[in-house]
This record gives C-alpha cells, sequence and structure tokens, in this order.
C-alpha cells in the first residue's frame, strides 16, 4: 500500500476489541456475528468511539434529540495575546462577572513588544488584570506557547478544553480540543454552549513503526496530503486507533495530532496507553491520565489506513500543508514541482507578480535560505534533541543560510541547557530563541524578499511569513520536519531529507521542572478579586454598536474572490496586524488589505450610506447608485423604506475561511458594515460560526456562473421573516440597471440560538437581550 489511504466516501469500518479492523460491505455482517456472537448495530457501535465517549459525557442537552444535537460545556478555557482581549470585552459587555471554569490567557503572539509602540504590552497588563478580577491564570511573554503551556499543565485524559486559536489540539493525551473564534469561548464564560450536530468520526488506522530519520511532521503531511483536497475529514473527528500508536513516542503523537488543524477535521482523539501516562507522571500530573480505548465493537464512518513505515521525509511546497511530496521526489525532479509551486502561486498572487522559485536550483540542488524549528509543531523537546543529534559536529556555514530554534517553553528550554543540546546547536551557529508563535504568523524571522524558508510550523499560506505582496515584498514557507530542517541546515543549507543522516539519536529523557511555572505564572486558583481594575491601554477598545436585522437588506458586493480557498490571512492578515486585534476599528483598516486592498475603502463607502439611514435619511438624498437601486427596487416593492431596509456590504468567496480560528476574520467586515458572506462552500466550521456570531448571514450559492458581479447590488427581500421562518431557500435578485434579476442563496443547518444571534445583530445584542429578560 502506500502510506496514506482513505476508504471511498460514505463507506466505513469496524473495530473489534481494538485490533480487528473491518471494512464495511457485504462481508462485514458474517465477520461481525462470527467474532462477537452477536448481530450488527450500527447506531450503536458509534456510540462506543472513543470521541462518542467524550462528547457524551459534555453534552448538556437534555431534549429527546440530545444525541444528535450536541450542546457541549467544556472543562477548561485556553487563549493567548491577540484574542483573549476582545473575548473578555466581549464577555463583559454581556454581564461578565467571574471565569465559572479554568480560563488560561497565555502571551505567546504579541510577544515583540517593540512592534507598535506600546500596544502590546498593554494587552498583556490587561490580560494580568483580568486574570486578577475574573480568577484566572496567566502566562506572561516567553514563558511558553499556548499550546504546550496546556499540555503541560492542563490536558485531562477524558476531557474537553476549548481554544481561540485552531490548533487547539491535545488529543495524543486523551483531551478532545477544539479551537474556535472569540465568540464561543464568550458563550462558555456565559454559561452558554458549544453546539454542534452530533459529528461523525473516522478511524485513523496506524500500523508499522516510522523509520530512522522520519518525524512527526513527516506523518503529518503525509495524512494532510491525502485528506485535505477531497475534504475527507472535514468537520469530522479523526480518532487514532491501531498498533502503530504504541511504537510512537508521546511526543511524536503530539506533533501529529495539532497538524490534524490543517485537515479541515473538528478535533482529535488518540487511545491511550502507558506512554501517555508517563508523559502525565513528567508532568507531575499522573492522576490526569486516563486510559481510553475504543468500545467491544465500535464502528467508523470513515477509514484512514497510515502505513508508518512507508513514510519518508516530506515537504509541503508553498503556499498549502497539503502540497506535499517526498523530499527525495523533489530532488529528483526540482525543475517540474518548483515549477508547479510557482504555477499555484499565480493563482493567489496574479501574474503581475514577480515570484520565482526555481532560481533556488544551483548544480542541480535546491538551495534554502532559512530553517526555523518553532511553536506548537516544531518546538517540542525530542524535535530539538533530534535536531542537536543531526547538528552535531557541523556548523551552518556563515553565508546566506541561518536556522532558528524557538522551545516551546521555558521548562523544554531549561531541559536542553541541563542535557547539552542548547549547547551543541548554539555551536553550529544556529539561534536558540525564547517560546514565541512568531514564525507561524510572520511576527519573527521574517524572510528576506523571494527567499525560500523551511520550517517545523503548522502553516505556510500566502503572506502568512511576512510577505506584503502589495508592496512587491514575496518569500516562500515550505514545512517540514524537524529532522529534516537539521539535515539540510547541517548540510549549510542544501535541502537533504534526515533519511541521509548516518549518526544515532540519543534518545534524550525529559525532565519537567515545575518550578519554573509556579515562579512566574500567575494563578488565582478560581478565586476572583472583583474589586480588581482592569487596565485598558489607549489602543483597547470596546466594541461598537450593531443593530438588529432589518426587515429588508440591500447589499453591495464590495470584493469578488475567486481563488479556490481563501485563508483567514488574507480576510485579516497577521503578522504586524496583530498589534491592533484589540481595537476593532483599528484592525479593520487592514480587512483584506493583501489580497484585495480596495475592500475597505469599498465597504466604508457602503457603511456611510447606513450610516445616513440610521438617520432616517431618505433614498433620494443618499449616494447617487444607492438611489438608484432602490428606485428600481420601490418599482416592485413600493413598501422598502429606509426604516425597514438595511445597507450593508457582502464578499463572495469560492471556499472561505481555511486557517485560523480569528474571530477578526469576520468582525472586522463587520465593524466596516458588512453584513453577510456569499460563497460556494465555507472552508471550515469556525470561520462560519464566527460570521454568525458577528450577526452575519452565512449565505450558499450554488458552483456556477455568478448572477452578480463586483460592485453590483443585491436585494433580499423580507430577509428577517425568512430567517424566523427557518426557509431553507432565501429569494434575492441582483440590480442590474432597471432591473430585479432574481436568484436563490441558502443559508444552511442554523440552530435556534444561532438564528438569534443573527436576528439580534450578533451575539452581544443577543446576550444583552438575554440579561434584559432575565431583569
Amino acid at each position: 500500500m502506500t502510506s496514506v489511504q482513505t476508504l471511498e466516501e460514505g463507506r466505513g469500518a469496524w473495530l473489534i476489541d481494538g485490533y480487528v479492523l473491518v471494512e464495511d460491505g457485504p462481508e462485514a455482517e458474517s465477520i461481525i456475528t462470527g467474532r462477537t456472537g452477536a448481530p450488527m448495530d450500527k447506531e450503536r457501535a458509534r456510540k462506543n468511539t472513543i470521541a462518542w465517549e467524550i462528547l457524551s459525557a459534555h453534552n448538556r442537552n437534555e431534549g429527546e434529540d440530545r444525541d444528535e444535537n450536541l450542546k457541549i460545556r467544556f472543562d477548561k478555557l485556553t487563549s493567548h495575546d491577540i484574542t483573549f482581549v476582545g473575548i473578555i470585552q466581549t464577555a463583559r459587555a454581556s454581564g461578565l462577572e467571574r471565569f465559572p471554569m479554568p480560563y488560561v490567557l497565555t502571551n505567546c503572539h504579541n510577544s515583540l513588544c517593540a512592534v507598535g509602540g506600546t500596544i502590546n504590552e498593554d494587552d498583556h497588563v490587561f490580560g494580568l488584570s483580568a486574570a486578577k478580577k475574573y480568577g484566572g491564570v496567566y502566562v506572561p511573554p516567553h514563558q511558553a506557547v499556548i499550546h504546550q503551556f496546556a499540555r503541560e499543565m492542563l490536558a485531562t485524559g477524558g476531557g474537553m478544553i476549548l481554544g481561540s486559536d485552531s490548533h487547539t489540539r491535545y488529543g495524543a493525551l486523551g483531551t478532545m480540543a477544539v479551537g474556535e473564534g472569540g465568540p464561543e469561548l464568550v458563550k462558555q464564560l456565559l454559561k452558554q454552549t458549544w453546539d454542534v450536530k452530533r459529528p461523525e468520526v473516522v478511524a485513523v488506522w496506524l500500523e508499522g513503526e516510522p523509520v530512522k530519520g522520519v518525524g512527526p511532521q513527516d506523518v503529518a503531511l503525509a495524512i494532510i496530503g491525502e485528506v485535505f483536497a477531497s475534504g475527507y475529514v472535514k468537520n469530522r473527528v479523526m480518532e487514532f486507533v491501531g498498533p502503530g500508536v504504541e511504537n510512537l513516542s508521546a511526543d511524536f503523537r503530539i506533533g501529529v495530532d495539532v497538524m490534524t488543524t490543517e485537515t479541515t477535521c473538528l478535533s482529535s482523539i488518540w487511545q491511550t496507553d502507558d506512554r501517555i501516562r508517563e508523559f502525565y507522571e513528567i508532568h507531575g500530573r499522573e492522576g490526569d491520565y486516563k486510559e481510553l480505548r475504543p468500545g467491544d465493537v465500535a464502528y467508523y464512518d470513515g477509514l484512514v489506513r497510515v502505513d508508518l513505515s512507508a513514510i519518508r521525509p516530506m515537504i509541503a511546497m508553498p503556499f498549502h500543508p497539503s502540497n506535499v511530496c517526498t523530499i527525495d521526489e523533489l530532488n529528483a525532479n526540482p525543475e517540474e514541482i518548483l515549477a508547479e509551486a510557482e504555477d499555484r502561486a499565480r493563482v493567489s498572487f496574479g501574474k503581475d507578480v514577480q515570484f520565482s522559485l526555481r532560481d533556488k536550483l544551483a548544480d542541480g540542488k535546491i538551495r534554502v535560505d532559512q530553517g526555523i524549528i518553532a511553536g506548537c509543531a516544531g518546538g517540542g523537546f525530542e524535535n530539538i534533541c533530534a535536531a542537536a543529534d543531526i547538528l552535531k559536529g557541523h556548523d551552518i556555514g556563515n553565508d546566506a543560510f541561518t536556522l532558528s530554534v524557538y522551545p516551546a517553553s521555558v521548562p523544554i528550554y531549561m531541559e536542553l541547557i541541563r542535557n547539552g543540546a542548547a549547547a551543541e546547536i548554539l555551536e553550529t551557529g544556529a539561534i536558540l530563541k525564547t517560546a514565541f508563535c512568531g514564525p507561524c504568523f510572520g511576527a519573527g524571522d521574517t524572510p528576506s524578499n523571494n527567499a525560500f524558508s523551511i520550517r517545523h510550523s503548522t502553516r505556510n499560506f500566502p503572506n502568512r511569513e511576512g510577505s506584503k505582496i502589495q508592496n512587491g515584498q514575496i518569500a516562500s514557507v515550505a514545512l517540514m520536519d524537524a529532522r529534516s530542517i537539521a539535515a539540510t541546515a547541517a548540510n549549510r543549507g542544501i535541502l537533504t531529507p534526515a533519511t541521509a543522516f548516518d549518526g544515532e539519536f540519543r534518545g534524550r529523557t525529559y525532565h519537567f521542572d515545575a518550578e519554573i511555572y509556579k515562579n512566574r505564572v500567575f494563578d488565582s486558583h478560581g478565586n476572583a478579586e472583583t474589586g480588581t481594575e482592569l487596565v485598558l491601554g489607549p489602543n483597547i477598545k470596546d466594541w461598537p454598536e450593531m443593530v438588529k436585522l432589518t426587515d429588508n437588506l440591500l447589499l453591495r458586493v464590495v470584493s469578488e474572490i475567486h481563488d479556490p480557498v481563501t485563508t483567514t490571512d488574507e480576510l485579516i492578515p497577521s503578522g504586524e496586524t496583530s498589534s491592533y486585534r484589540s481595537n476593532p476599528l483599528g484592525l479593520a483598516e487592514f480587512t483584506l488589505s493583501r489580497k484585495d486592498p480596495d475592500y475597505v475603502g469599498r465597504a466604508k463607502a457602503v457603511y456611510a450610506e447606513e450610516k445616513k439611514r440610521r438617520e432616517n435619511a431618505p433614498f433620494a438624498s443618499m449616494e447617487a447608485s444607492v438611489a438608484a437601486a432602490a428606485e428600481t427596487i420601490r418599482r416592485e416593492y413600493p413598501d422598502v423604506t429606509p426604516e425597514n431596509t438595511g445597507i450593508g456590504s457582502t464578499i463572495y468567496a469560492v471556499k472561505p475561511g481555511d486557517g485560523s480560528a480569528r474571530e477578526q476574520a469576520a468582525s472586522c467586515q463587520k465593524v466596516l458594515g458588512g453584513w453577510a458572506n456569499i460563497a460556494n462552500e465555507y472552508a471550515t466550521k469556525r470561520y462560519r460560526s464566527n460570521l454568525i456570531n458577528w450577526g452575519m448571514l452565512p449565505f450558499l450559492i450554488p458552483e456556477g456562473d455568478l448572477p452578480f458581479k463586483n460592485m453590483d447590488y443585491l436585494f433580499l427581500p423580507q430577509i428577517r421573516q425568512a430567517v424566523l421562518d427557518k426557509q431553507e431557500e432565501i429569494s434575492a435578485f441582483a440590480v442590474q440597471g432597471d432591473k430585479l434579476v432574481p436568484f436563490t442563496l441558502k443559508l444552511g443547518d442554523l440552530t435556534d440560538e444561532e438564528r438569534q444571534i443573527i436576528l439580534d445583530g450578533c451575539l452581544i445584542n443577543y446576550n444583552n437581550t438575554l440579561l434584559q429578560a432575565a431583569g
């Protein structure tokens, strides 16, 4: 078999006693009956997965539909410093008095406080004051990246954690974790629930053992390359089982698990064993371990088979983690593969942008400019120790190539110092840096123009490493495992797989120093000092007022994006914009700036007319195009008035929302007057949820020729009533001259709560309504 294979869509698999795998089909019943002595019961077997055991234990729906429509209360929450300010400000506007569960505020994104004057450090000071006031935990900058702290201090067997970062994945430790936009954490803080239809569960069957030189990123990229494009695990839970699991260390499993986000799955969970028990013991938390296994007969809605022994060092070429091949394949055929990557780039950048990868070829070899081992994926103890073993006795040279290594936490850093790995890395000419997520999103180690960077981090989307296409600056990131990055560094920048390393990996033992956190992390232990004043820097702003959904809508299309996928990095760039995450209007100035620089001006122009409407201005007094569109509409809908018809903007994108959980991808559109998105498909649940929580209509339209174009006006009559009535199809019209051209939109499945949030205008309004109703 190839290293990773999936069953055809719609076909599942049975797992008996945790080790006998039976693909669903005509022969399955006789096999299962023969082994178990009982007839097949698919529905009962679905509830024998690890995922269902955990979800069911956290489901607060007591209705007849409890098994289908889940209402989940999480055990713990975690956020970092480009999300927690907005979350707390939103919850505060809705009556927050104290954190009802452990909530950890880490500071690993806006750590470079030289960027943006005092802005970033103001957010940190706010976070500490909030942890004191509401009873939370505050992890200062450079102590730990968000997910490493959660692994070390928060994960529990059978628990659930919700984080406002898309890579919230702790399944290898037996914790089902979910990354969502900030409003979903607000709901938990206000004792509401995370509402989701019962997800399907896909078995990820591991067999074999990785060969020497293959690391967790190689396994992860092989899986992503197989399942992403087909959407095989989209919004499903990936459950890792099989005999190959026991051949992987805890760190190795963690490194694979964190990358499951790039498959667009909903969450992940693994069977646990003594290696995971040992992880908890090392961290002084043996009582938090729980053995997790599927039931005697479990049924899975899909199957991904992974032969660990067949995987070789991988590389994800720019500009997506799914653009994978082996490093050996790339080195054997560099011209063709580099040319394919250049062609893919032109889809996002256009023909006018000068972009080249083939100039990295010299004498038939690929020369890399930069190596990075960092963050929640690359900065683990075993990854860095393996890199040190490969680098030992070598140097990275004094030419253009550079190597930076970021341990994921101070305890890891301390152990690297104690065991000598830090010295071995530093003496090569590489640099060791503090726990920081910056390289993953363009705020640290930004490469030079047209540079080629290889990284053991989570993503390699366009612009994510710090490029500014609108300024003519562009660089490329490829994803690789720390081992092959080290092998390349030892070869002074010539792309090299770690399987070429002929030395030995020493397998050093990790010792966790708990005193480091005890000495520096603020932990309220749930005690809220309600009299504490929040420290609000001048860039920390409240959310602007948002109005309820009007009876009708007049929308103007202000951006039209035909890329196969639009990432959240393109909707609201990361990097230096992170300094404005606590300032809704300030951050909104960057919306779509690297994808459609005209968007902000167009959206503002539409919003100016909406502001006139709210001041009771007649259509005739508005900008000429609005007046003309209203005149055309009123010929067939004479009851349409400024009082009952909101004016807003919308964007069209084929498949928006891949990537980050950042709510700002939606909220920035909202504060600029956005009222909807129109898409053929939403890349992730979390982006669609962000739209809904900010009162935006998540419209769907079939693939094919659009009935409108950029800058057209769209009219949606009686849209409020359509939402109230739960209409599956929404009547819409494109205003084209003096004609209304009809077409149909859909909203997809919405819970009653989600509909009400849209009707109220946003989650803040929804919660304030609940508060008022409660007196």
